[in-house]
C-alpha cells in the first residue's frame, strides 16, 4: 500500500529524534517538520496537519528532570495518538444483526469501484458465516449487470438482476423482496453511478432508498481524490443519508491518507478500505490498528480475525497432532491450502509486528506461485510419502527423481520442499508435546475459569520460551519483542481475552501454517535468509 511510504517517513522522523542524546525543543521541532512534510505529500488538509502539530507540542513535556528515555517514549506516544485521532471520525459505524434481513444500499460516483466492492463485502460476510446475496439495480451503465454477475459467480454468491427491466426502483424492490423471502441475512443493493454529483443521481438514490428501506447506506469513494473527499462525502451524506463509507483504490495512490483524514473530518465512519482488485483486498478499517499497521507495528487483532475466519477448529485431527508435536508432509499440504485461503501473503505479513513494509513489496504473485508449486510437488507423492516424515526420500533417493518428473519440477525443488518441511516439523515438535508452547498456553487457560488470574508459572514459562530464546532450534524465531505485541493486544487483560478466543476458536493451532505464511516476503524463502532478516530487525 502506498501509505506504507508515509509510515516509513514518519518512522524515520521518530527514529532520528530517538537517536538524539538530548531531547530539547529543537529536536522535537525537527521531528515535527519531517512529519508535517510527509503528511502534506499525502495530500492531508493543512489545517488538520497544523492541529496535529500543535496537539503534539502541547501534550509533551521537555522538563529537564524527566529522563531521556521517558521523553522519547512520551513523544512517540503523542505522535501515534494524534495520527490515530487524525483518521478517527469518533462515530460508531452500523453493524448488521444476525438472524434478520440486513439491507445495505451502495451509492457513489461512476468509476469508484462500487460494483466490485459490493461483491467484496458480500464475500467478506460470507466468510464469516452470513447468508449473503447481491441485487443489481444499475441500468445506466452498459455491462454493469454482467460485471456483477461475473463477480458473484466467481465468489459463489447468489445475485438478482435483469437485462430487460430498465426501472432501477422496480429491480431493487423485486430483488430485495425475493431474497427476504429466502431468509438471506445480508442483502447488498448496487445502484447506478454518474460521472459527477448530478441531481438525477441523488433523486434515483432516494427513490430506491424509499423502495427498499435500507438498514445502512454505504458511500463508496475513490481514494485517489485526496482531500477533495471532504466535499464529496458531505454532499452524499446530506442527499442519501449515508451511514458509512468505504474508501477504494488505497493500494496505488499517495493521496489515500488525504482522503481518509478528509472523510474523518466529516464525522462519517469509514468501515472498510479497498486495497486491490481481488476478493480478499478489502480490509476492515479501525483507526488504531490502521495507524499501527501503517507504521510497521503490525495489527494483531486483524491477524487473529483472519486466522479465526479459516475455522481451523473444524480440523480436529490436525489440531490434536499439532498439540502432540506431530506433523507430516500431508499436514503441511493442508497448511499451505490454509495460507492460500487467507488472501495475499503481504497482507497477512503486514499484520505481524516488526515486519518492515518495504520487505513485503511485490511478494504476492511470487509467494503464491511458489506455494502452488510446492503443492504440485506434494500431489506427485504417494500416500506413504505424504504420511511420512521424509525418511523415505533419504533411504531411497530415486523417489526424488520420480516426484520431480511427476510434478514437472527439478530434484533441487523437491529437496527445498523437504527442507522446508523439516523446519516446520521442528517448530511443531518444540511447540507441541508435554513441555511445548501449546501446553503452556493451555495451562494458562486452566484454572482461569472463574478466576481472572491466569497460571503465572505457565505464563512466565511461555513468555520466557518466546522472548529469551524464542522457539529453540527454529531459525528466525528467537528473541521476539513480546512486550510490544502484548501492548498491541491491549495489555495483559487484552491478551487473556485473546487467549480464550484462540484456545476456544482454534486460532493458535494454525500458527504453524502461519509459520508458512511467515515466508511471505518472497513466498517461501530460504529459512537461513529469514533468520538473517529477523536478526537485522532485532528479533534474533
Amino acid at each position: 500500500m502506498v501509505l506504507n511510504d508515509l509510515g516509513r517517513k514518519i518512522n524515520g522522523a521518530i527514529q532520528s529524534m530517538s537517536k538524539a542524546n538530548v531531547i530539547d525543543e529543537k529536536v522535537v521541532d525537527d521531528m515535527l517538520k519531517e512529519i508535517v512534510r510527509a503528511l502534506m505529500e499525502s495530500d492531508i488538509n493543512i489545517k488538520l496537519i497544523q492541529n496535529l502539530r500543535n496537539n503534539v507540542k502541547n501534550s509533551i513535556s521537555l522538563d529537564e528532570n524527566t529522563g531521556a528515555a521517558n521523553k522519547k517514549r512520551n513523544i512517540q506516544k503523542a505522535v501515534m495518538d494524534e495520527l490515530t485521532r487524525l483518521v478517527d471520525p469518533g462515530v460508531e459505524p452500523w453493524k448488521p444483526k444476525k438472524g434478520k434481513a440486513n439491507v445495505i444500499m451502495f451509492v457513489g460516483l461512476q468509476g469508484s469501484g462500487k460494483t466490485t466492492t459490493c461483491t467484496k463485502l458480500a464475500s467478506f460476510y460470507q466468510r464469516k458465516g452470513w447468508k449473503t446475496c447481491l441485487v443489481c439495480t444499475d441500468t445506466f451503465r452498459a455491462g454493469a449487470f454482467d460485471q456483477l454477475k461475473q463477480n458473484a459467480t466467481k465468489a459463489k454468491i447468489p445475485y438478482y438482476g435483469s437485462y430487460t427491466e430498465t426501472d432501477p426502483v422496480q429491480l431493487a424492490h423485486e430483488g430485495v423482496s425475493k431474497f427476504k423471502k429466502e431468509n438471506f441475512e445480508i442483502i447488498i443493493v448496487d445502484t447506478s453511478g454518474r460521472h459527477k454529483q448530478e441531481q438525477e443521481l441523488f433523486d434515483e438514490m432516494q427513490q430506491i432508498s424509499s423502495a427498499v428501506n435500507p438498514d445502512s447506506t454505504i458511500f463508496v469513494m475513490d481514494g485517489t481524490i485526496g482531500q477533495a473527499a471532504d466535499a464529496q462525502a458531505r454532499a452524499f451524506k446530506e442527499a442519501a443519508n449515508v451511514g458509512s463509507i468505504i474508501v477504494t483504490k488505497m493500494d496505488g495512490h499517495a493521496k489515500g491518507g488525504g482522503a481518509i483524514s478528509a472523510v474523518a473530518a466529516t464525522h462519517c465512519p469509514i468501515i472498510f478500505i479497498g486495497t486491490g482488485e481481488h476478493m480478499h483486498d478489502l480490509e476492515r478499517f479501525t483507526p488504531g490498528p490502521f495507524i499501527s499497521k501503517m507504521m510497521g507495528m503490525g495489527d494483531i487483532s486483524g491477524l487473529m480475525e483472519t486466522v479465526q475466519d479459516l475455522k481451523l477448529d473444524q480440523n480436529k485431527d490436525l489440531m490434536k497432532k499439532l498439540e502432540q508435536g506431530q506433523f507430516s508432509i500431508r499436514d503441511m499440504y493442508e497448511q499451505f491450502t490454509t495460507i492460500l485461503k487467507m488472501g495475499p501473503l503481504s497482507k497477512v505479513m503486514g499484520m505481524m509486528p516488526g515486519i518492515p513494509p518495504e520487505l513485503l513489496a511485490g511478494s504476492d504473485a511470487e509467494g503464491g506461485n511458489r506455494i502452488k508449486r510446492f503443492m504440485c510437488i506434494m500431489d506427485s507423492m504417494n500416500a506413504q510419502e505424504l504420511d511420512g516424515e521424509g525418511k523415505e526420500f533419504v533411504d531411497q533417493p530415486k523417489r526424488l527423481v520420480r516426484v520431480a518428473r511427476g510434478s514437472g519440477t527439478t530434484v533441487a525443488e523437491v529437496e527445498t520442499l523437504l527442507q522446508q518441511y523439516k523446519t516446520f516439523a521442528a517448530m511443531v515438535k518444540k511447540m507441541g508435546g508435554q513441555n511445548g508452547l501449546f501446553k503452556n498456553m493451555q495451562g494458562m487457560q486452566q484454572g482461569g475459569a472463574g478466576n481472572p488470574m491466569m497460571n503465572s508459572n505457565r505464563m512466565q514459562q511461555a513468555m520466557k520460551q518466546l522472548q529469551s530464546g524464542g522457539i529453540p532450534n527454529v531459525p528466525g524465531m528467537g528473541g521476539m519483542d513480546i512486550q510490544g505485541m502484548i501492548n498491541q493486544m491491549g495489555g495483559m487483560s487484552g491478551m487473556q481475552d485473546m487467549m480464550k478466543s484462540m484456545m476456544g476458536g482454534g486460532g493458535f493451532p494454525g500458527m504453524p501454517g502461519m509459520g508458512g505464511a511467515g515466508g511471505g516476503a518472497g513466498g517461501m524463502p530460504d529459512f537461513s535468509q529469514m533468520a538473517k532478516m529477523m536478526k537485522s530487525m532485532g528479533m534474533g
